[in-house]
C-alpha cells in the first residue's frame, strides 16, 4: 500500500491524499488550495495520476479546502463514487455549484483583462454546471456504519464535530491476508461547539493522518467567548459603528446565530441592547446552508435537540434578517444605524464581505470581528496581523476600524484538545503523519506528540509518497517535482511580500519624521537600502 500526500502538506488547504492498494486507487478528500497566489495556482495543475484509475473518493467534510476540486476531477473524467455523510452530501450540493459560479466569474474577469492586453481568454477551473453534475456521484453514509467498498477496503465514518456532517474516517485495507488500519482525522472539532456533538473517540489505528491547524496554541477565550462577543458588540454600538463578522457560510454562521439565541436570558442590559440591533446574514450560501442545518437534526447534540423538541428554533430569533439579493446587500452599507453583518467569505477572499470591509475598515467606530482560522496570504490574515492599509477592488483603504478575533468560535480543536484526542486511542498508532497545518506549527505539534505521547511522527512534503508494508513505513524514492511555473510564482510572491514590507517601513518612517534621536540608525538603514537597490539592479540584468 502506498500513500501520496497531494495537498494539506506543510500548508492548511488543498486536502488530498492518494491511497494505492493492490486492487484499487482512491482519494481521501479532493480539496482546493486557498491563500497565497502560489498555492491558488496549484488548483490549475493537472492531477498527477490517471483520473480514470481512481475508484472512489472518501470525503471528510464539505468545506471547499476539502471538497472544492471534486468538480474538476469529475470534469477530467472521474466517474466513481464519492462517499460522504448525508449532511456533507447536502452541503456539497449547494457549496460546489456556488464555487463553480465563483470560478466562472473569476475567469471572466481575468479574461477581460487578458483580452484588453491582446491575450487569449482563459477557461474556468470548472463551471457551475460541472459542479451541479458531479453531485450525482455522491453517496450518503451514516455515522458509525461499517461499509465494505470492495474485497480489500472497508471504511467507517465517525463524527468529527467540526461542521455539520464532518467525519474522521477509519479505513481497513487487506493486503495478502494482513489488515492495516488507517485513520484520517479530517478536521477535528473544537469541543463544546454549539449545535454539534463533540468529536468521536477512535479506539485504534496502525497509522494516523492527522490535522494540526491549531497544534501550537490554545483557544484562550473558549469559555467566555459569548461574553467577549457581547462586550465587543456593545462597545461598538455605543460608539455608533457596525460589527462586521467575516464568517464561513457553513458552520460558524449557524453557530453564532445559535449562541446569540442561547444567551438571550443572560447579560442584562448589554444583551437587551444587543437584541435591539438588527443582525443580517448577508450570504446566499449561508442562507441555504442554514436550511440544511435545520433538516439534519440527527447531527445535533442533546442541548440543540432539546430546543427543537420544545418547539424553539435555535437558528432564528427576533431581529435576524437574511439578505438574498445584491441590492439588499448594498443597502446595508447605506444605513445610518448600527448593525451586525455576518457575511462570507470567512477569510475575506471573495464574496460580499469585501464590499462591507470597503465601507467599514476606514471607520474608527466600526469593528471587524474574526471568528475562524485565517490562512496565510489571505486578506483576513493580513488584517488579524495588524495591516495598516489593504487593497480592495484596486483601492487602497486605511485600516482604522477595531480588529478583533475570538478563537473560541473556531471549528478546530486547539493544541491540548488535539493531544487529548490522540491520547484516548487504546491501541496507539505506530506513526502519525502530520498534515493540514503551517510548517512551523506542524514541527511544534510533532515535537509535542513525541514528548507527551511517545509516538513517532512524519511531516510529508507535497507530492511525497510512503509505502506501508510489513508493519513498516518506507519513504518512496519518487521525489515530488516542482514545476517551473510554481518556482516562478514563489519568486513573485516573495517580491509581493517585499513590496508590502517596504510600504510598511515607509509608513513607520513617516510617523517618526520629527524624531531626531535615531539619525545614526536612519543613516545605517539608508546604506543598507542602497546596497539592496544595487543588488536588485544586478538581478534585473
Amino acid at each position: 500500500m502506498k500513500i501520496t500526500f497531494l495537498g494539506a502538506a506543510k500548508t492548511v488547504t488543498g486536502s488530498c491524499y492518494l491511497v494505492e492498494t493492490k486492487s484499487c486507487k482512491f482519494l481521501v478528500d479532493c480539496g482546493m488550495f486557498q491563500g497565497h497566489s502560489k498555492e491558488i495556482t496549484l488548483n490549475q495543475e493537472s492531477f498527477p495520476f490517471d483520473v480514470s484509475e481512481i475508484s472512489f473518493i472518501l470525503l471528510t467534510h464539505a468545506h471547499i479546502d476539502h471538497s472544492g476540486r471534486i468538480p474538476k476531477i469529475y470534469k477530467d473524467g472521474f466517474c466513481g463514487t464519492v462517499y460522504a455523510t448525508k449532511a456533507s452530501c447536502d452541503l456539497c450540493s449547494i457549496m460546489l455549484p456556488d464555487s463553480g459560479h465563483i470560478q466562472e466569474m473569476e475567469a471572466e474577469w481575468i479574461s477581460r483583462k487578458r483580452e484588453r492586453a491582446g491575450k487569449h481568454a482563459i477557461e474556468p477551473l470548472y463551471t457551475y454546471q460541472d459542479a451541479l453534475d458531479c453531485i450525482r456521484l455522491f453517496k450518503g453514509v451514516n455515522y458509525g456504519e461499517a461499509i465494505k467498498i470492495n474485497d480489500d477496503v472497508k471504511v467507517r465514518f465517525n463524527d468529527a464535530g467540526h461542521i455539520l456532517g464532518s467525519a474522521m474516517i477509519e479505513v481497513w485495507i487487506t493486503d495478502k491476508g494482513e489488515v492495516t488500519k488507517l485513520v484520517f482525522s479530517g478536521d477535528i472539532g473544537n469541543r463544546d461547539i454549539p449545535i454539534l456533538r463533540d468529536p468521536s473517540i477512535i479506539e485504534s489505528a496502525d497509522y494516523l493522518i492527522m490535522e494540526s491547524t491549531y497544534g501550537d496554541r490554545l483557544h484562550e477565550d473558549k469559555r467566555d467567548k459569548v461574553q467577549k462577543f457581547i462586550d465587543i458588540v456593545d462597545q461598538t454600538v455605543q460608539n455608533g459603528g457596525n460589527v462586521i463578522i467575516p464568517s464561513f457560510a457553513v458552520g460558524r454562521t449557524q453557530e453564532i446565530i445559535y449562541d446569540i439565541h442561547k444567551q438571550r436570558e443572560k447579560f442584562e442590559g448589554k444583551l437587551e441592547r444587543l437584541l435591539d440591533i438588527p443582525v443580517f446574514i448577508d450570504s446566499p450560501l449561508a442562507i441555504s446552508a442554514t436550511e440544511i442545518f435545520r433538516k439534519n437534526l440527527d447531527c445535533y447534540d442533546d442541548e440543540a435537540r432539546q430546543y427543537i423538541e420544545n418547539g424553539d428554533n435555535p437558528l432564528d430569533f427576533p431581529g435576524l434578517e437574511f439578505t438574498k439579493t445584491a441590492d439588499e446587500s448594498k443597502e446595508l452599507n447605506e444605513r445610518k444605524d448600527s448593525i451586525i453583518i455576518i457575511s462570507a467569505s470567512g477569510m475575506c477572499e471573495a464574496g460580499r464581505i469585501k464590499h462591507h470591509l470597503k465601507h467599514n475598515l476606514w471607520r474608527e467606530d466600526s469593528t471587524i470581528l474574526f471568528v475562524g482560522y485565517q490562512a496565510m496570504g489571505t486578506l483576513g490574515r493580513k488584517l488579524v496581523e495588524g495591516a495598516k492599509k489593504v487593497k480592495l477592488f484596486g483601492e487602497e483603504i486605511t485600516v482604522k476600524a477595531r480588529v478583533e478575533s475570538i478563537d473560541g468560535f473556531s471549528g478546530h480543536a486547539d493544541r491540548d484538545d488535539l493531544l487529548a484526542w490522540v491520547s484516548k486511542f487504546n491501541r496507539k498508532p505506530k506513526k502519525i503523519f502530520i498534515v493540514h497545518g503551517e510548517e512551523e506549527v506542524m514541527n511544534s505539534f510533532a515535537g509535542l506528540i513525541k514528548s507527551e505521547l511517545g509516538i513517532e511522527t512524519l511531516i510529508p512534503d507535497k507530492g511525497q509518497s510512503y509505502v506501508i508494508t510489513g508493519g513498516k513505513v518506507i519513504e518512496s524514492m519518487e521525489k515530488p517535482e516542482v514545476s517551473y511555473q510554481f518556482k516562478r510564482l514563489a519568486v513573485i510572491e516573495l517580491l509581493e511580500t517585499m513590496k508590502e514590507e517596504f510600504n510598511e517601513l515607509a509608513e513607520i518612517l513617516k510617523t517618526d519624521m520629527k524624531d531626531e534621536k535615531e539619525d545614526i540608525e536612519i543613516d545605517e538603514l539608508r546604506i543598507k537600502l542602497k546596497n539592496l537597490e544595487r543588488q536588485m539592479v544586478e538581478v534585473l540584468k
